[in-house]
């Protein structure tokens, strides 16, 4: 078991991030952005500046936190498809210059005003998602869904039917434990109404999920614009994310996987006014990491009782 996270919500620089993964004692980076950029646009003169960076400081990174298939690209839309398989592309050479093995992929942006089990998205989300994923096979790499504003992040029925019409040893689930708080649960109809249970998810995709994203968060109401929902985001534990409970479960479990923390406190990534106070994100970041490194802690000692 090991712990790693977006660095790019303790600072936006890559010289902070490492800063903050040595502050904390981890070796890891799930690296997203480097000077607001994806890792997988970066110029190839900065991408190479920030390997030099990495190599030097001794940090890996494990996961690539790409933009591949998120809510940003629409399903039905065939040029959103040829230029989010083309992030993947140089996702795929940028991951083999790093030795990862990891990318963190979705499912296409949820169009909540279509019925839930609408089979034209369904049939462009299968076969979109099925080519993105033979590119990984290829690569010999994993591509690794994680349950957001995406189409398998509407419920847990639709990240296992996702599972059902992707089928490949390469294809494997990252499980957010607070993103069910944001999202409606649309596993038995259309209707809006109700906020998805984490640990109601977690037990449902248990045995596929490889990786894990800690997250946690208070629901505070409906998105005025059909985005993403309105949020209260805590420290691992004290929000709706069932953090404890899911972490226990797991550990009881055997997992020997990542825990990468995305506490989006600080920083809420896809937000065009999060703070950017430089020391209140680092500072909140190593104090995120720590109150789970003991989260961890509770719980392994809870099990040995």
């Amino acid at each position: 078991m090991y712990y790693t996270g977006f660095a790019d919500e303790a600072s936006v620089g890559l010289d902070g991030q490492i800063k903050a993964t040595k502050a904390l004692g981890w070796k890891y980076i799930e690296s997203r952005a480097i000077d607001g950029t994806n890792i997988h646009d970066l110029p190839e003169d900065k991408f190479e500046e920030a390997v030099a960076k990495l190599e030097e400081a001794g940090v890996m990174v494990n996961c690539f936190g790409s933009a591949v298939a998120n809510w940003g690209w629409d399903p039905l839309k065939e040029e959103d498809f040829q230029k989010t398989a083309e992030q993947l592309k140089r996702a795929i050479a940028r991951m083999k210059r790093l030795n990862c093995k990891m990318i963190r992929g979705m499912s296409f942006k949820a169009l909540w005003e279509r019925p839930a089990w609408d089979k034209e998205i369904e049939e462009n989300v299968f076969r979109k998602v099925n080519a993105l994923v033979r590119m990984c096979e290829e690569a010999d790499i994993l591509y690794l869904h994680e349950n957001c504003n995406n189409y398998g992040g509407m419920s847990w029925k639709h990240t296992l039917k996702l599972l059902d019409n992707v089928k490949s040893p390469n294809f494997k689930l990252v499980f957010d434990t607070g993103n069910p708080v944001l999202n409606f649960d649309r596993s038995e109809g259309d209707a809006l109404d109700k906020v998805q249970s984490s640990w109601e998810f977690y037990r449902n995709v248990r045995e596929f999920i490889h990786y894990v994203h800690i997250k946690d968060a208070i629901f505070k109401g409906r998105s005025e614009n059909g985005g993403f929902n309105k949020a209260e985001f805590t420290f691992p534990g004290e929000g709706e994310g069932d953090v404890v409970r899911i972490v226990t479960d797991l550990l009881k479990n055997g997992y020997d996987g990542g825990f990468s923390m995305e506490p989006h406190m600080k920083l809420v990534f896809h937000e065009e006014n999060a703070a950017q106070n430089a020391v209140e994100r680092m500072d909140n970041y190593i104090e995120y990491g720590k109150r789970f490194m003991k989260l961890v802690e509770d719980a392994r000692a809870s099990l040995a009782r």
